[in-house]
């Protein structure tokens, strides 16, 4: 489609995680450097809350990628609708660990065993719940078991809980202080300001190999902000239609006009429910 018309190598704004076109704005940064601090700090226990679309996957897919293997061992479980056997299950299997027996004290005494030799060799394990706000009170509280997998001195893994603001509310259960109070290390993954917001949408078009300068204008970053409210997955939905609609108009400038065309659509309340209409409520929807 527009991709020729634009002379981009691929699709700058598709609504998937893809690594090459990571972006880490000032609120990102932040929340970076305090899940890497929780982890060599070994603080045991660390939860990052973000609403949908704010971008958590990114910064933990960016936060293993710069994980020395030599140094850690990471796991990341990005379906969290497990019971408690099948996640400590699942946590072996990404560790390549295979217990002896398949019961529950099996796979505990087998991800012992792994967490008891990388301690020894000097590695740090690192344990990544993705979407944890979906996991259940008794599987949250199989994963403070395993923080239990402790020395004298340290906790032999540390573990990442990520998820949308309902984790806050499962935490904050009588029933799950005990865990609670072992988060020492919290950070809240906000949206992008409006300086960001521009250099996102500069930085996608520059990897994705465009070479017209301005594609965007500075009036249609200023709308396409003020729809997003700075939420990356939204910012990438707008753009993407924008840049359909330019392509149809043969523009070589993404106009205000064109930015607040798109968002009207987006907003209608006709009874017709196009792809845009329906990509929207995937994203109100979680997905």
């Amino acid at each position: 489609m527009y991709g020729e018309f634009y002379g981009f190598s691929e699709k700058p704004f598709t609504i998937t995680p893809n690594p090459q076109f990571i972006y880490l704005s000032e609120h990102h940064r932040e929340a970076f450097a305090h899940l890497l601090y929780g982890i060599d700090s070994h603080a045991g226990f660390i939860a990052m809350i973000g609403e949908v679309g704010t971008g958590k996957t990114t910064v933990l897919r960016t936060l293993l990628s710069q994980l020395d293997p030599e140094k850690y061992r990471s796991a990341l479980i990005f379906n969290p609708c497990l019971s408690g056997e099948q996640l400590l299950a699942s946590i072996c299997r990404e560790f390549r660990v295979s217990p002896d027996t398949c019961r529950d004290f099996g796979w505990l005494d087998a991800l012992n065993l792994f967490l008891l030799e990388q301690h020894q060799a000097g590695r740090t394990v690192v344990l990544v719940v993705d979407e944890a706000q979906n996991l259940t009170p008794d599987v949250l509280e199989q994963v403070r078991m395993i923080s239990n997998l402790e020395t004298v001195h340290n906790k032999l893994i540390q573990i990442v809980l990520s998820g949308q603001p309902e984790l806050n509310d499962l935490l904050n259960r009588h029933d799950l202080r005990q865990l609670s109070q072992r988060i020492t290390v919290r950070c809240r993954l906000t949206p992008m300001s409006m300086r960001d917001t521009g250099e996102y949408i500069r930085h996608r078009l520059k990897v994705s190999g465009c070479r017209i300068p301005g594609l965007f204008s500075t009036g249609a970053v200023k709308r396409i902000y003020r729809f997003s409210r700075g939420v990356p997955r939204l910012i990438n939905v707008a753009c993407e239609q924008a840049l359909v609609m330019a392509w149809t108009q043969e523009s070589i400038t993404v106009t205000p006009e064109i930015a607040a065309r798109v968002i009207e659509i987006a907003r209608q309340g006709s009874g017709r429910r196009g792809i845009w209409q329906r990509i929207h409520g995937w994203f109100w929807a979680g997905r």
